[in-house]
């Protein structure tokens, strides 16, 4: 099996919503395709991924350094010795040549691009979804009955009313979720406790509202909106200051009892290191977001994963940030604690394609090959140009 060409297309993301800190009415996604020189039905095979949510495309990267790179290797040196076929693990690496340590921002999730579309090469290869691909890999039994999931939704709109935003959680419920996770940070705390209580009147208790400040809080709003927050007995309190402020997060935990989740902003193990040693986390009770589509791919997130249990965390602890086709995948593979989804949101990229089965609060992938984003509506007319 031999690469033959990598192509990369910005795509734009549908809708015009915020968060406490980023507008998305401008963001793109890279979407990659990674071509062989296997043919199947007369046409060659090939991998398809992109870099994620809820961050910029990665087009310059992927275009003047990394596809190069890959392209111009020995092509035996992308090989796994034992199946002849692509190595995710060594792709990655031949990505990454010339890299400098340190400086995980957007680099790492260009790499991800590639290194995910070469593990729905290889699930496409044996003509099974992805999950079974990864399960085997990493020596793991899959979700059969699938990942638990909540709905995330909430962002700041321009008509922002309460009464909105009870229809819009009723509508998530009414689905077949049944959790919710919505915004905090963008308004006044008053406002924002005025939007939880309206949030929390539709869900029936705080134990199904999650809400998520998007790192937007110095010291003094963290921990006021920790006092604020603590009598609603909230499912979790999401990203309430920078990711890399360690020391910050460990006085946040120290003060506040409920549930902190953090990690979709840790791209790689050393940072996700750093969190575990420094940032006061409780392994009985909090909540890892990091998301391989963000960080170098599943190689480097399994190593995520590995460390997390080093440190007396359980994998189901672990619940991928960004609600779409590829995460699900990971977290049913890997047996992850769940994953969120986007339903109607960051289209075409976010939630998941009709075949998927939602019941009893699970969300099971279909058995299309591969990550199955060719049966998403919206993105497989964008992978049918690309790969035409």
């Amino acid at each position: 099996m031999r690469i033959t060409e990598i192509r990369e297309l910005d795509v734009p993301l549908a809708g015009a919503i915020s968060n406490a800190v980023v507008s998305f009415d401008k963001h793109k996604v890279s979407l990659v395709a990674v071509f062989t020189d296997t043919v199947r039905n007369g046409r060659p095979l090939v991998g398809v991924a992109f870099n994620s949510i809820g961050r910029h495309s990665q087009g310059g990267i992927l275009r003047e350094r990394m596809i190069p790179r890959v392209l111009e290797a020995d092509p035996d040196t992308l090989l796994s010795s034992t199946t002849g076929l692509l190595d995710p693990a060594r792709v990655l690496r031949c990505a990454l040549m010339d890299e400098k340590p340190g400086g995980h921002g957007d680099r790492a999730a260009a790499a991800s691009a590639i290194e995910l579309a070469v593990w729905d090469l290889l699930a496409k290869y044996h003509d099974e979804p992805v999950y079974q691909t990864i399960a085997r890999a990493h020596d793991r039994t899959p979700l059969a009955s699938g990942a638990p999931v909540y709905a995330a939704g909430g962002y700041y709109q321009d008509v922002d009313d309460l009464g909105r935003l009870r229809e819009e959680i009723a509508g998530y419920l009414a689905a077949g979720y049944p959790s919710v996770k919505i915004k905090i940070g963008g308004l006044e705390l008053g406002e924002d406790l005025r939007r939880i209580e309206a949030a929390i009147e539709v869900t029936g208790s705080g134990r199904h509202l999650a809400v998520d400040a998007n790192g937007r809080f110095d010291r003094g709003q963290a921990l006021k909106y920790a006092e604020a927050l603590a009598p609603y007995g909230l499912r979790w309190y999401e990203e309430a200051v920078d990711p890399l402020d360690y020391a910050l997060y460990s006085e946040l935990t120290q003060a506040y009892d409920g549930v902190i989740a953090t990690g979709e902003n840790l791209f790689s193990t050393q940072d996700v290191g750093n969190l575990l040693r420094f940032g006061g986390l409780r392994p009985d009770r909090d909540i890892l977001q990091m998301d391989a589509g963000l960080s170098y791919g599943l190689t480097e997130y399994a190593a995520m994963i590995a460390l997390m249990e080093e440190r007396g965390f359980d994998r189901t602890s672990a619940m991928p940030h960004g609600g779409h086709l590829m995460n699900l995948h990971i977290v049913v593979g890997l047996g992850l604690g769940g994953c969120e989804a986007y339903p109607g949101v960051f289209e075409p990229f976010g939630g998941y394609s009709e075949d998927c089965v939602l019941a009893d609060g699970l969300i099971r992938p279909a058995d299309n090959p591969g990550f199955g984003l060719e049966a998403k509506p919206g993105l497989a007319e964008r992978i049918a140009g690309l790969v035409a």
